[in-house]
């Protein structure tokens, strides 16, 4: 990762002129090292929790295509009460600081009649694949603030459409209107730090510059919480962010 960020202490080097005389030349200051670690773990501590079955008997492509039961994937606890499905990412502490946009896109899949991912993180204008992966017809419509709403339909299986946002916004929710059960959201930030909780609730930001910032947490249902934390060059800081129930 290149960051195009500001380091301190810019030297100053005297050059001759062509009068003969001297100049002085500011040289552009070392760019900050990207060494820091945060890791964390997201918790639930509130009432149980049943996620309902999804009933997909509206299409029989999607009902033929899932033998298993597909649950609601907004609220997953772990056996041991860890939250998957939670988006992290630095909220402030990388003002001034400029990021290259990937080159590589974020894939985005229908298949199954599910969005995959369900949580998923993008920078801004970085290239958003959208794939189309079941025999059924499908639509995605994302309805940003900041950026501009899409809704594309995808009639065909193996079809490809490239989207992206333009600006900032936690979170953007995407939806199937043929499909009122699918349903996803994209956190778009225009730094690269950010993560989704997964198995065991766990996340990680690495290569941070050393600094002080404030990260927020963010749950569909659950609402966000905000923690600061400070990591040094070369080191590791661990958190928990811990939910109640929705509303608690």
């Amino acid at each position: 990762m290149v960051l195009a960020a500001c380091g301190g202490g810019g030297s100053e080097t005297a050059t001759k002129s062509e009068t003969g005389g001297t100049a002085a030349t500011t040289t552009a200051a070392a760019p900050k090292a990207s060494t820091a670690t945060i890791k964390g773990t997201v918790k639930y501590d509130g009432a149980p929790v049943t996620n309902p079955k999804i009933k997909m008997g509206a299409d029989p492509y999607c009902e033929e295509n899932n033998a298993t039961p597909v649950y609601d994937q907004s609220t997953v606890v772990g056996p041991n009460g860890e939250l998957e499905n939670v988006f992290v990412y630095v909220k402030t502490g990388l003002e001034g600081q400029t990021f290259p946009t990937p080159a590589t896109p974020v894939v985005f899949d229908q298949h199954n009649c599910t969005y995959h991912p369900h949580i998923f993180g993008i920078m801004t204008k970085q290239e958003l694949q959208i794939v189309n992966s079941d025999a059924t017809l499908h639509n995605v419509h994302a309805a940003p603030v900041n950026s501009a709403e899409f809704n594309v339909g995808m009639p065909t299986q193996g079809m490809k459409v490239t989207k992206s946002f333009k600006k900032s916004e936690i979170m953007v929710h995407i939806k199937c209107e043929v499909h009122p059960w699918m349903s996803a959201y994209a956190g778009v930030l225009d730094h690269p730090y950010f993560a989704v909780a997964g198995k065991g609730g766990a996340f990680e930001l690495p290569k941070l510059p050393a600094g002080t910032y404030t990260l927020e947490a963010w749950h569909e249902k659950l609402g966000t919480q905000t923690q600061q934390v400070t990591v040094t060059d070369g080191g590791t800081a661990e958190i928990t962010f811990t939910f109640g129930t929705a509303g608690s």
